[in-house]
């Protein structure tokens, strides 16, 4: 099939796909006596899986390594987990980071409705924040 109806059916732009073949993450297609890119299958196979390890979280550099270990001949599956487990462990951090700001915000907000705006010293601009 030729970039634009790959890219209909990965529901992406012919950029894109152009990007990603210039980035490694999509294999070189053969190309038609008239120059054009003739992509085989497995193609949108692999735009599916760079979708997904993208909606998991993960980079393009890190979605390039996974499928350069798959096109090693190896399976992959080793290094996903420890993609994957990293990623977890970075969100827990953020959500605990999220924590501790929502309850500083919440603490913010609840002495600002308890106390009246005269009471703020003439040089500060507001207590609150």
């Amino acid at each position: 099939m030729r970039i634009g109806e790959l890219a209909a059916a990965a529901g992406t732009s012919t950029k894109t796909l152009r990007f990603y073949e210039e980035q490694g993450l999509l294999l070189a297609p053969d190309r038609t006596p008239a120059g054009y890119r003739n992509y085989d299958s497995t193609a949108l196979d692999r735009l599916d899986f760079i979708r997904r390890g993208q909606a998991a979280g993960l980079t393009l550099a890190q979605i390039q390594q996974v499928l350069e270990i798959r096109d090693g001949g190896q399976a992959p599956c080793g290094h996903v987990r420890d993609l994957l487990d990293q990623r977890l462990a970075d969100i827990e951090d953020q959500l605990r980071s999220l924590t501790a700001l929502c309850d500083t915000l919440t603490s913010l907000r609840d002495e600002a409705t308890t106390l009246h705006p005269d009471t703020c010293g003439p040089d500060q601009v507001c207590r609150y924040v």
